[in-house]
């Protein structure tokens, strides 16, 4: 079987021609709108991939006129009723009545162009792993009494799915190491192979809104690639509630799918809560002895990575209460484990170390080993970095054998255990599909003795101490290096002020000089005609 990296399916080249054998399940939830349904089946009745292995199954989803199936449709649809409201239930109805190897969500008001599901199977044909997903595009366009001949034709021009397409364009079509290539999950026209949908789950009916990539996200975790099929073209008979109301839209699915989808690092940037999905779940083994679990716990709860659970494996229900002679009890660690931890929001006591698949990384952690502050966060900026799917960390190595911790990238290992084949280890696996690396544990700050580890904690607090005063200090100087800016500018304008004050004053003293010439000029016409005046009285 292929083994796709990462998200870089373009190894996978589906050939043009091949040999349909799977069956495909056209899940379409409806309320009302009969005149679109039609259209939608119509056009479902023309697609180019085989009729006998196309079922559709139309969800009225309580319609206040029930809904009817027109004549124009594929030979195998079939009408249910799902009266709980909304999408989720009504998809749910949908799948749990679908027979077929892939499913196809499609919106009750989605046209599809002939060779859409074709284009779309040719994909499922190549990999059991898939989730592809149509170019739709939006029209305005009076809703037609028929469905026309030609889709493009009538209903361009279009307006793209404009977050999908840049999407698209910014991760070259999503083969770069992006890391929420589940964004492309929209019910509107995706098909995914139906038992990754098992393996995910089905849509989640608390959410108001935001199903569609809180879904796609669980399939991303289960091993989903995600392809963008631009032959797969679509067109939604007038614009989406997105379009329409992007802002309040992303206020109420923000508010809820922040709790289900650890990814969407933005939305979680309270320093301190406890959320439903946690980032990193990290698994240790309770029965090693109270001190090295408390050891190995308290050091996690005290770390600066804050969104996680931990998981303390132990057989906590076979524990009974002894009341007469508690030092003699022989599961005495086991009580001070499960009583030290019971009331901790964030340790779960379990009896196996099985952990919630949404989680995206788990770490197993060997018990009496204790992580410094940041080695978690450091372990994980490693993994996220690079798109790791496994990092061992080495902790002690000797002639009985070797230590180590290992996170686990969920995703990584839901794609290996599809592509794995019979007697191979699936970390090869993994380390086709996603890599893996070794690390030193001292590197990463783990530790046994609690005298290294306080040396350790106090040069970290010393580490964090000089790095918040050059932060300080680089304020300051920041600081003082804007106020020389403004001297700078205030001895500029003062400066520009003594010129202009000199080109005044220059001024004032050639005026002054030209009145003063003036005056003698003056003096000397005044004595001269006196004089002459003068003259003439002494003649006379």
């Amino acid at each position: 079987m292929s083994r796709v990296r990462g998200n870089d399916y373009r190894m996978l080249e589906p050939p043009e021609v091949y040999q349909p054998t799977l069956r495909v399940s056209v899940v379409v939830p409806a309320y009302g709108g009969q005149d679109k349904l039609d259209l939608v089946l119509a056009a479902l009745a023309r697609q180019t991939y085989p009729a006998g292995l196309i079922e559709v199954i139309v969800v009225d989803n309580g319609s206040s006129s029930p809904l009817r199936l027109p004549e124009e449709r594929p030979e195998g649809t079939r009408l249910i009723v799902c009266p709980e409201p909304g999408r989720a239930a009504a998809r749910n109805a949908g799948l749990a009545a679908a027979t077929g190897d892939v499913i196809h969500w499609l919106d009750s008001d989605v046209l599809l162009t002939p060779g859409s599901i074709e284009a779309h199977m040719r994909w499922h044909h190549a990999a059991p792993y898939l989730a592809v997903t149509s170019y739709i595009r939006f029209t305005e366009s009076p809703v037609p009494a028929e469905l026309p001949d030609d889709l493009e034709k009538a209903f361009e021009p279009a307006e793209p799915h404009a977050w999908i397409v840049d999407l698209i364009e910014r991760t070259n079509g999503l083969t770069d190491n992006t890391q929420r290539p589940f964004s492309l999950h929209v019910g509107g026209a995706t098909s995914v192979n139906a038992r990754l949908v098992a393996a995910a789950g089905t849509m989640d009916d608390d959410l108001i809104l935001g199903q569609d990539t809180e879904m796609g996200y669980r399939l991303y975790q289960a091993g989903a690639v995600f392809v963008p099929e631009p032959r797969a073209r679509a067109y939604h008979l007038g614009p989406t509630m997105r379009m329409r109301d992007q802002r309040p839209i992303d206020r109420v699915s923000y508010a809820f799918v922040a709790d289900r989808i650890p990814a969407y690092r933005w939305l979680r940037s309270h320093p301190s809560r406890q959320w439903k999905v946690p980032y990193v779940a990290v698994v240790v083994d309770g029965t090693a002895g109270y001190e090295q679990v408390r050891a190995t716990v308290d050091a996690l709860l005290a770390g600066t990575m804050l969104d996680l659970s931990i998981v303390v494996v132990g057989p906590w229900d076979s524990l009974e209460r002894e009341r007469r002679a508690p030092l003699k009890d022989p599961a005495l660690d086991l009580v001070l484990v499960h009583g030290h931890y019971l009331h901790e929001g964030r340790v779960r006591l379990a009896d196996s170390g099985e952990v919630d698949p949404a989680v995206p990384y788990v770490l197993r952690l060997p018990p009496g080993w204790v992580p410094g502050e940041d080695s978690l966060a450091r372990l994980l900026d490693l993994a996220r970095g690079e798109g790791l799917g496994l990092v061992n960390v080495l902790l002690r190595e000797s002639p009985d054998g070797v230590v180590a911790a290992r996170l686990e990238r969920a995703s990584a290992f839901g794609r290996a255990r599809i592509v794995v084949r019979p007697g191979e280890d699936l970390d090869d696996a993994v380390d086709d599909v996603s890599g893996v690396s070794w690390v030193e544990g001292e590197t990463y700050g783990f530790a046994t003795e609690a005298a290294e580890l306080l040396g350790r904690r106090s040069a970290y607090r010393a580490r964090l101490k000089a790095e918040a005063e050059a932060v300080r200090l680089a304020k300051e100087a920041e600081r003082l290096r804007a106020q020389v800016t403004k001297w700078r500018d205030e001895a500029g304008r003062w400066r520009k002020s003594a010129v202009e004050l000199r080109r005044d004053v220059s001024t004032l003293r050639r005026q002054l000089a030209a009145a003063n010439r003036a005056q003698q000029s003056m003096r000397v016409l005044l004595a001269t005609t006196v004089k002459r005046a003068l003259g003439k009285r002494l003649r006379g």
